[in-house]
C-alpha cells in the first residue's frame, strides 16, 4: 500500500474587506493591537486608493499571510514599491508563503511601472532580517523614525 500524501495549494489574492478576521489575527501576531473596525478601514481605503493594495496568501480557504504594497513616488528619487506589511502566520512559516507574498508584491510594482521595490523593517527583528537578504533584499540605509501626535 502506497501512502497517501495531501499536497495543499496556497494561492494569492487581493484583500477583500470580508477577511477582516483574519487580517486581524495576523495582524496582531506581527504586534499591531488594532481594533477589527479599525482594520476593516484600513483594508476599505488600501481598496479605495489606486497607489495601493494589498494581497492574501490563501491555503485550503484559510487566510495564513498577507503583504501590503504602494507606490512611492518623491521628488528626488524615481518612483518605487514598498512594502508596507508582510505578515506570515506562526504556524505557516518557512513553507514559502512569505516569498510568494513578496513575488506578488514585484508583480504588482512591475504593473505599476517600476523595479524597485523596498521595506522597512524593525531593528529588533533580526530573523527577518536574515529572511528578507535571503530573497535578495539589500540593506541600503539605517534612520532613526520620528513621530508627532497632533
Amino acid at each position: 500500500m502506497f501512502p497517501v500524501i495531501l499536497i495543499m495549494e496556497i494561492f494569492i489574492r487581493r484583500i477583500a474587506p470580508e477577511d477582516v478576521e483574519a487580517i486581524t489575527t495576523l495582524t496582531h501576531q506581527l504586534g499591531y493591537p488594532l481594533s477589527k473596525e479599525q482594520i476593516l478601514q484600513n483594508i476599505k481605503a488600501v481598496l479605495e486608493n489606486s497607489s495601493d493594495d494589498a494581497f492574501v496568501a490563501v491555503l485550503d480557504r484559510k487566510i495564513i499571510g498577507w503583504i501590503g504594497v504602494a507606490l512611492s513616488v518623491q521628488i528626488e528619487m524615481p518612483a518605487y514599491c514598498v512594502i508596507r506589511g508582510l505578515v506570515v502566520n506562526d504556524n505557516y512559516r518557512n513553507m514559502g508563503v512569505g516569498k510568494m507574498l513578496i513575488e506578488k508584491a514585484k508583480q504588482w510594482g512591475k504593473e505599476k511601472g517600476t523595479n524597485k521595490l523596498r521595506l522597512r523593517c524593525n531593528l529588533i527583528r533580526t530573523e527577518t532580517h536574515l529572511f528578507y537578504k535571503h530573497l535578495g533584499f539589500n540593506e541600503t540605509k539605517k534612520q532613526t523614525v520620528f513621530e508627532m501626535s497632533f
